[in-house]
């Protein structure tokens, strides 16, 4: 009975690797990767269009449009971009906004994210409510008020009209929040014992352990605000304090004479920064994003 048992499980076990080795190609597995195949296509598909697009002859921009592959590369378009526009200025500006909205959403949202987790006070949860509900009010219904309020401190048409009414975040509120529910109390009460004040706790314990979720606040501020276009377009008039999604606008005026290719090499060229930080920052991203599963 000894050997029976032994030589059924050699025999499992040499066909165990043949089991493996064919189970990529399992009818379910074949359909998750067909579905994800569409979605990347689908979703890398006008990206790659657009890189190819701008790589194009002016004179093929438009009537080789249906194929992937120039039929020669020219970077003439992105020559013809800095030549129209000042990109290093809008390019200034860009990273000017971006970062200062990135690192002001970064330090608010922890502060309070801090507050509405670890700090016990009279209307706690109906306050976070009411910073929660902001979220469902559209930009559009709040960029009047928020422009009188600009222009009646004097501030109309500068970066920091771009700046300021970005730096309170209800979704990076609600993110740091849950990052530090899923912290431990006993950090805040041991800081208590030696005779740390709420600052000094906050600052010297649950700042530096909250980097990851800080970093995440970052990331996706820099990215959305990168690309932001109707802020920008009511609160500036000046051409020196366009950013640069609105000084790429420019650039339609090329749409009728054909040089599509024109058009999109300044859409690659400001692609590329978010690009970037997506790329190096992913991993703390994806980190991040899934900390909560694993408490």
């Amino acid at each position: 009975m000894t050997t029976t048992t032994a030589e059924k499980a050699s025999s499992d076990s040499g066909r165990s690797p043949g089991i493996s080795h064919h189970a990529w190609y399992a009818p379910s597995k074949l359909g998750k990767y067909v579905i994800l195949l569409i979605g990347t296509l689908l979703t890398l598909g006008p990206v790659l269009w657009t890189i190819s697009t701008s790589l194009r002859p002016v004179t093929e921009s438009l009537g080789a449009s249906a194929n992937l592959i120039p039929s020669s590369l020219d970077f003439g378009s992105y020559r013809d971009v800095f030549e129209q526009v000042d990109m290093k200025l809008l390019i200034l500006n860009s990273v000017l906004v971006t970062a200062a909205c990135a690192i002001g959403q970064m330090i608010t949202a922890a502060m309070a994210g801090y507050v509405f987790a670890k700090v016990d006070f009279r209307g706690r949860n109906a306050l976070f409510a009411i910073v929660l509900a902001t979220m469902m009010v559209p930009m559009q219904v709040t960029i009047v008020p928020v422009f009188m309020l600009i222009r009646g401190m004097g501030l109309s048409d500068t970066l920091l009209a771009l700046i300021l009414p970005a730096i309170p975040t209800a979704f990076g509120t609600f993110l740091m929040r849950q990052y530090f529910l899923g912290l431990p109390d006993e950090l805040s009460e041991a800081a208590q014992i030696d005779g740390a004040g709420p600052w000094r706790t906050f600052f010297s314990i649950f700042a530096p352990l909250a980097t990851p979720g800080m970093a995440i606040v970052g990331i996706l501020a820099f990215n959305y605000h990168w690309n932001e276009f109707f802020r920008p377009l009511i609160m500036t008039i000046s051409e020196e304090n366009f950013t640069l999604p609105l000084g790429l606008v420019s650039l339609q005026g090329n749409m009728g004479t054909g040089s599509v290719a024109t058009v999109l090499a300044g859409v690659v060229i400001s692609m590329i920064p978010a690009l970037a930080v997506f790329i190096f920052g992913q991993r703390t991203l994806r980190e991040g994003l899934t900390a909560g599963s694993h408490r």
